[in-house]
């Protein structure tokens, strides 16, 4: 079993034992976290909703991140992942969500922003941690490395501790 499905099994663990269920906004990881956490039998019992809003109109329409903000910090950054994790939740009513924008490149990175850069917020009832990532490698890499930074931090969150690394 791959690092990753293992990840996504402890997950269906943690969320069971707390009567939770989770949702997804994505963005960079075009919805590998949802894919990694339904390939999981039996996941329909914690699993809500996956929302994969890559252009920045989605994720408007789907899970009501302000347009403004885009003009004024970029879809990559802590306040449009925390808008979306926070949307994702209101929309799904899971407990639990996890939002995640990035440049996974080749291109589109620039010196604030380098490919590899990735915001992740983990949401729960009204409270967001959001955390910057920035991870290395090509495309797959930095998109696996999202999944798995995301699975991660879910599982400390159901567990009923803080998702970040700090």
């Amino acid at each position: 079993m791959d690092e990753i499905t293992q990840l996504a099994t402890a997950l269906g663990k943690g969320l069971l034992e707390a009567k939770a269920q989770v949702s997804t906004a994505e963005s960079c990881t075009g919805g590998g976290i949802a894919e990694a956490i339904t390939r999981i039998p039996g996941s329909s019992a914690w699993f809500e909703a996956g929302y994969v809003t890559y252009s920045n109109r989605q994720k408007t329409q789907q899970l009501g991140v302000s347009e403004a903000l885009f003009g004024r910090v970029g879809a990559v950054s802590r306040e449009v992942v925390e808008a979306m994790a926070r949307g994702a939740q209101v929309n799904s009513a899971a407990k639990f969500s996890v939002a995640v924008s990035g440049v996974a490149g080749p291109d589109g990175g620039s010196p604030e922003k380098p490919v590899g850069t990735v915001w992740i917020c983990w949401g729960a009832a009204d409270q967001l941690i959001a955390e910057r990532f920035q991870f290395a490698g090509d495309r797959d890499a930095v998109r696996r490395q999202t999944v798995k930074a995301a699975l991660e931090g879910l599982i400390r969150l159901a567990r009923g501790e803080i998702p970040n690394r700090g």
